[in-house]
């Protein structure tokens, strides 16, 4: 839950939990984070696999010719600057509106958070389990919970 400065009103962070059929963060992100960045909004993606963080750092620059997505590491330099920030830490330097949680990354403080994503893969019995429980206490805690799931063609659909 946080205040925001706008309405001065408790607002409670959204939980979306994201099920990956048959593509991996990789391949599912770049799409999520130009949305986020269309908002106007900073992400943080938060995994626990640093050689995954390595790879999703080469491909945001290059995942289309056409563009790429300003992010940064956050063991480099200015890493509370960069408007996307992948990281292993739970510390939010980016004072990033949506947090994007992969491999079971736990979910740090969402203060000032408006949503945070749990991305999982729904072959790994483990990711299915901790997104399962990660629903059941966002739902018992009232806050806006949402499931999203991925077709053949790597598109989301809103399931409930």
């Amino acid at each position: 839950m946080f205040l925001s400065s706008a309405k001065a009103e408790l607002v409670a962070t959204e939980h979306w939990f994201y099920h990956l059929e048959g593509q991996g963060p990789q391949n599912a992100l770049p799409p999520l984070l130009e949305k986020v960045l269309q908002r106007g909004w900073r992400a943080m993606v938060r995994s626990t696999d640093a050689a995954t963080l390595m790879a999703l750092d080469k491909h945001l620059w290059t995942h289309r010719p056409d563009s790429f997505l300003p992010h940064g590491l956050s063991t480099e330099p200015r890493a509370e600057t960069q408007p996307i920030l992948l990281t292993q830490s739970a510390d939010n330097e980016n004072n990033a509106q949506i947090i994007i949680l992969l491999h079971g990354a736990e979910m740090p403080a969402l203060d000032g958070v408006e949503r945070c994503i749990t991305m999982f893969d729904g072959a790994d019995q483990n990711a299915l389990a901790l997104a399962r429980e990660r629903w059941k206490s966002a739902r018992a805690e009232g806050a806006i919970a949402s499931y999203w799931r991925q077709d053949a063609q790597g598109r989301w659909s809103k399931q409930g």
